[in-house]
């Protein structure tokens, strides 16, 4: 591996020129150039006891550089194609290369046998869609540290009553646990995003964490709340095409949980929907 620092804006500007690059704004390239924010995702990375981590879009490298300075061996895997050379004459030996979408990468051949650490500076545009995979292959992944949009991290920590509260958050706070590393300006990149970021890291965890006799029935009924945020959980409910249920039956439920059907389901925390979907297996049969 060079030595030269990739959290540099020189060296960045450097490297693009004498390559003939520019940041592709279509893949979200904005490189970070703060070295003690690279650092704290390294040190997030290592504390899972992985050596091997996996880089969703290491770009020119620095989150790479730092994660081989903390003493773990990357497999980046990268989309642009055109950062191929680049990237195998600065670490050479020291990372392991895969090109291509993440999104459409087997997870099987990249994860291998032992749970894996995953850590990126994931592009805003498809933040939740590579969220959703890794948490379906949860099997796979023991933690994920990743720097994503404010806005999303909002999402993601929101409690019930707020406006960014929704089924993303109840998605992943059923499935992992959600800890901020640090908040991130959009001053430190290179170039300059229009909004500011934060780094969370989400730890799977081993079951999820509300008890639910049925997982499919209970996202169901959260879709359909969030679905209709407006209406009242009865309506939103009755009027679901994820649960095809009659006004009736939907009333029947909310009554025998003890839930008031006037209230919005933008009000209703995990263990309430755990709750709902747990009274209507029970009535379904």
């Amino acid at each position: 591996m060079k030595t030269d620092n990739l959290s540099s804006p020189a060296v960045i500007k450097n490297i693009l020129a004498e390559r003939g690059l520019m940041p592709k704004k279509g893949l979200g390239q904005n490189f970070l150039i703060d070295k003690n924010i690279l650092r704290k995702i390294a040190e997030s990375a290592a504390e899972d006891g992985n050596r091997r981590v996996i880089e969703i879009g290491p770009g020119l490298g620095a989150l790479t550089q730092a994660l081989i300075e903390a003493g773990l061996r990357p497999a980046c895997v990268e989309a642009d194609g055109t950062l191929e050379e680049h990237l195998r004459d600065f670490f050479g030996d020291d990372i392991d290369l895969i090109f291509g979408d993440f999104l459409k990468i087997d997870t099987d051949s990249l994860f291998g046998s032992e749970k894996a650490t995953v850590v990126g500076n994931l592009p805003y545009y498809i933040t939740t869609p590579i969220i959703t995979k890794l948490i379906e292959n949860r099997d796979k992944v023991k933690s994920v540290t990743m720097m994503i949009q404010r806005e999303v991290a909002d999402r993601l920590r929101s409690a019930p009553g707020s406006s960014d509260y929704g089924s993303l958050t109840l998605f992943v706070r059923y499935y992992c646990d959600v800890k901020s590393v640090v908040k991130v300006s959009r001053n430190v990149f290179y170039p300059v995003p229009k909004v500011d970021s934060e780094v969370l890291k989400l730890t799977m965890r081993d079951t999820g964490a509300v008890e639910t006799s049925d997982e499919k029935l209970m996202f169901d009924i959260i879709r359909s709340a969030f679905g209709k945020r407006r209406k009242t959980v009865l309506n939103a409910l009755a009027n679901s095409e994820y649960l095809l249920w009659t006004k009736d039956f939907a009333a029947k439920v909310l009554a025998k949980t003890g839930i008031d059907e006037k209230i919005r389901g933008e009000k209703l925390d995990l263990g309430d929907f755990a709750a709902l979907a747990n009274t209507a297996r029970e009535l379904l049969g």
